[in-house]
C-alpha cells in the first residue's frame, strides 16, 4: 500500500513540476512582457475547470548540441481538450518558457494528436501560438513536424472549424500553420508574423525593418488581409475566440448552435425609411442598417481594417447565426 502512495505522490509531484514549463524564473519574465503563460491563457479562454490535458509528461528526445542535459516536462506545448459555453473544443497552447516555444519533433507530435482527436470527433481546434518556429537544434526533425501539421490543417479544411490566437512572435513554420486556418487573431504589441525576422531581411537585402512594420498585428489586419481580427491585448484575444466560436458551427455536418431570441419578429424599424438618402451621391451608413436588422444590434465584424470598401461578419436572425 505504502508503494502505491509513493507512485501517487510522485505523480502529484511531477504534475507540479510539469505545470511550472520552463520554471518560475521564465514565467516571470513572460509576465513582464505583459504577456500570460500557455495554462493562463487556456484558464482564459476554456469555461472553468473544464480543461483535461493530454500528454502532460512528454519530453524530447534529442541528443544533438547538448540538449539531452535540458529538458522539460510537455515539452513546450500545452494541450487538451474542455469546452466553451458547453461546446467540446480541442486546444494546444505554445508556452514560449520552454525553449521560446519552439517546435521540436515531440511537440509536434502532441500537436498533431489533438488535431486527430478533433477530427474524430468533429470539434473545433484552436491553436494559441507563442513560438520562435522551428527547434533548430533538431534541424529537419523539427521541419518533418511541421509538414504533418500543415497536412492535418489540409484534411480538417472545411471538416472542423480551426482558430489561431496569436499571442506572441510567431517567425518561420510557425506563420504557415495559423495562416492555413479559418480565423487568425493577432495580438496588438506582443505578437508578429513573419517568414524571416528583421535580422535575415538585414543581411538579405540590406533594409532595415522592425518587427512591427515587417509583421506586426496592424500590417496583417490592414494591409495584407493575413489577420481577422487585431486584439488590443491577450485577454481580448481570446474573448473574441469565445465570441467567435458561439457563431460558428462544431463541424460541417452541424448547424451553428440555436440562441433565445427575445427580439419581436414583427419589429419596426423606421429608421430604415429615412437611412438612404435621395441623392445618389450622398454616402449612408451600411453599420447602421446591418446594426437595424440583426437580433439585439449584435453584428461580429471579419477583418473590418481591410479592404474597407465591403464588409463581412456574423450576425443572428431569430437566434440563427448568418
Amino acid at each position: 500500500m505504502s508503494n502505491q502512495l509513493e507512485k501517487v505522490k510522485e505523480l502529484i509531484a511531477l504534475r507540479e513540476e510539469a505545470r511550472l514549463g520552463g520554471g518560475e524564473k521564465a514565467i516571470q519574465k513572460q509576465h513582464e512582457r505583459g504577456k500570460y503563460t500557455a495554462r493562463e491563457r487556456i484558464a482564459q479562454l476554456l469555461d472553468e475547470g473544464s480543461f483535461e490535458e493530454i500528454d502532460m509528461f512528454v519530453r524530447h528526445r534529442c541528443y544533438n548540441f547538448g540538449q539531452e542535459k535540458k529538458s522539460y516536462l510537455g515539452d513546450g506545448v500545452v494541450t487538451g481538450y474542455g469546452t466553451i459555453d458547453g461546446r467540446l473544443v480541442y486546444v494546444f497552447a505554445q508556452d514560449f518558457t520552454v525553449f521560446g516555444g519552439s517546435l521540436s519533433e515531440t511537440m509536434a507530435l502532441k500537436i498533431c494528436k489533438i488535431m486527430d482527436m478533433a477530427m474524430k470527433m468533429g470539434a473545433p481546434v484552436i491553436g494559441l501560438n507563442d513560438s520562435g518556429g522551428a527547434r533548430i537544434q533538431e534541424g529537419i526533425n523539427a521541419l518533418a513536424g511541421y509538414a504533418e501539421i500543415f497536412q492535418r490543417n489540409i484534411l480538417a479544411s472545411g471538416v472542423i472549424p480551426q482558430i489561431s490566437g496569436i499571442l506572441g512572435p510567431c517567425a518561420g513554420g510557425a506563420v504557415y500553420s495559423p495562416a492555413l486556418t479559418d480565423f487568425t487573431i493577432m495580438t496588438k504589441g506582443i505578437s508578429y508574423m513573419f517568414l524571416t525576422g528583421p535580422k535575415v531581411v538585414k543581411t538579405v537585402t540590406g533594409e532595415d525593418v522592425t518587427q512591427e512594420a515587417l509583421g506586426g498585428a496592424t500590417v496583417h489586419s490592414q494591409k495584407s488581409g493575413v489577420a481577422h481580427f487585431a486584439a488590443e491585448d491577450g485577454e481580448e484575444t481570446l474573448r473574441i475566440i469565445r465570441k467567435l466560436f458561439s457563431y460558428i458551427p462544431q463541424n460541417n455536418l452541424e448547424e451553428p448552435p440555436l440562441v433565445e431570441c427575445n427580439d419581436p419578429i414583427d419589429r419596426l424599424e423606421d429608421s430604415l425609411n429615412e437611412i438612404v438618402p435621395d441623392s445618389a451621391n450622398h454616402p449612408y451608413d451600411m453599420y447602421e442598417v446591418i446594426n437595424a436588422i440583426v437580433d439585439n444590434g449584435e453584428f461580429i465584424e471579419i477583418q473590418r481594417e481591410y479592404a474597407k470598401n465591403i464588409i463581412i461578419g456574423f450576425a443572428r436572425f431569430n437566434g440563427q447565426a448568418v
